[in-house]
């Protein structure tokens, strides 16, 4: 789906939208369509009516702002090291084949054939602008690859302005936090299951 589709668009914002959307749908059909054709009405309506519960369980199911502000404060906290192997972590989680770029690039993620761009090296940065979003798009341009700025901070509207306009993905707030604690989780996991080998094969190997 792609990401200003319609239904990307209603899926983001708030449940009852798709919800007022698909009781427009529904009247409009029954007021334009013969009395025989009526039940198509519902039919016509069902796609943005399943939006609606799609979005309603997700909004609910969506962490507080408390939780959302305490998570990208642990992600400040971390060292680009840290943070950029989390990514790493949580975008292989998400299904992308992942290599470090360079350039405007931190990372270049492959799925499906698709390519896409990903720049978060700033992601500190407590105000972002219109100049690493353009120093993206270039990158973005000259591989015929899609785009995602990482950011933790604000992003003014300048910015956010050109990026809708060159569809680049802001990856913020809730969304950021999932990418990298989720990767941030699988890689402690990750490194306590390999201690737990290593200590268990030094013992194996004191028994020998």
């Amino acid at each position: 789906m792609h990401e200003n589709s319609l239904f990307a668009i209603l899926l983001r914002a708030p449940w009852w939208v798709s919800a007022l959307v698909t009781a427009g749908i529904f009247a409009a059909a029954r007021a334009l369509l013969p009395a025989k054709y009526e039940a198509f009405a519902f039919f016509l309506a069902l796609p943005t009516g399943v939006i609606a519960l799609v979005a309603g369980w997700r909004q609910v199911r969506a962490p507080s702002a408390a939780s959302v502000d305490a998570a990208i404060g642990r992600l400040r906290a971390m060292s680009w090291e840290s943070f950029a192997a989390a990514l790493d972590e949580g975008f292989r989680r998400d299904g992308y084949a992942v290599t470090r770029g360079r350039g405007a690039a931190d990372f270049e993620l492959e799925k499906g054939g698709r390519i896409e761009l990903a720049a978060a090296k700033r992601w500190k940065a407590s105000r972002t602008g219109i100049e690493p979003l353009r120093e993206l798009h270039a990158a973005g341009e000259a591989r015929e690859a899609a785009c995602l700025y990482l950011c933790a901070g604000e992003i003014t509207g300048a910015a956010r302005a050109f990026a809708a306009q060159k569809n680049i993905r802001l990856v913020e707030g809730p969304e950021l936090a999932r990418l990298a604690e989720a990767g941030a989780r699988l890689r402690t996991a990750s490194a306590r299951a390999f201690c737990g080998i290593r200590r268990r094969d030094r013992r194996r190997s004191r028994r020998g």
